[in-house]
């Protein structure tokens, strides 16, 4: 299994487990991470849900080739689903990153209600460098979050953030060593079992209400532009790079290629 969902004490726990490929994300782990959200979103028993990866990399983003070959095309694609889901999440949300955290692996952080980052953590959203716009509304949030500058920095430069970076920029609660990161965001998860469910579950939506909306139309206008560029010259560059262990070069790439 790549993605793997239980319940302990309370919190749901949607781990990514594929650490030959640093965690990358295919379409079967996005529809298991819908169904985990689901499970526990229906579970009464579950108070909260910890979102983790296997040490040393929590989500290394998509799987490049299956992505760029079998891109998401509406609302109903796995990616879409997945996004929606955790946008739409009732419960709180608890995630525990350690290491790299690319593309996906670090916008879905812009969605989760509590963010741990271990010592190594390294968030980055490469998006423009490989030829693509940012996605999970992170266009909107990211700015919100970290004011322009610094969401410019980040987004059209796709300059890496270090983990005591993404607390100073509003994307973590604070930075805990690699070997207790885990602990202390499962201990956060579980001192929701505490607290009246009813009570957080409103708390939360009205924390997220007044741009909801806003956050589902973004998804859906960067997918729709993420899916056009897919496949298109400046991405062809970028991953032929990346393959070939070299530098893009986009000068060589002809407008309308």
């Amino acid at each position: 299994m790549s993605i793997l969902y239980r319940v302990e004490n309370g919190v749901a726990v949607l781990e990514i487990d594929r650490p030959e490929v640093k965690n990358a994300l295919n379409q079967d782990m996005y529809a298991a991470l819908t169904r985990g959200l689901a499970s526990a979103s229906q579970n009464d028993n579950v108070r909260s849900l910890l979102v983790t990866g296997q040490p040393g990399s929590f989500c290394a983003g998509n799987e490049l080739t299956e992505f760029v070959n079998n891109p998401p095309t509406d609302a109903d694609s796995p990616v879409l689903r997945f996004m929606f889901a955790l946008a739409r999440f009732e419960k709180p949300v608890i995630a525990a990153v350690t290491g790299h955290a690319v593309g996906i692996g670090a916008t879905l952080l812009l969605h989760c209600d509590l963010v741990y980052v271990a010592s190594s953590a390294r968030l980055s959203m490469p998006f423009v460098k490989l030829g693509l716009v940012p996605e999970f509304a992170a266009s909107l949030l990211l700015p919100q979050r970290a004011g322009h500058l610094r969401a410019a920095e980040t987004l059209l430069l796709s300059q890496p953030i270090a983990a005591e970076e993404a607390v100073a920029m509003g994307l973590a609660n604070m930075v805990v060593p690699d070997e207790q990161v885990v602990d202390v965001a499962r201990e956060a998860a579980e001192r929701f079992n505490a607290l009246p469910p009813e009570g957080v579950r409103e708390t939360k939506r009205l924390l997220k209400e007044s741009q909801q909306r806003l956050v589902e139309d973004r998804i859906l206008e960067e997918a729709r532009l993420f899916g056009a560029r897919l496949g298109g010259p400046e991405v062809r560059e970028a991953v032929a790079a990346f393959f070939e262990k070299r530098e893009p070069d986009f000068s060589r790439v002809v407008k309308g290629d």
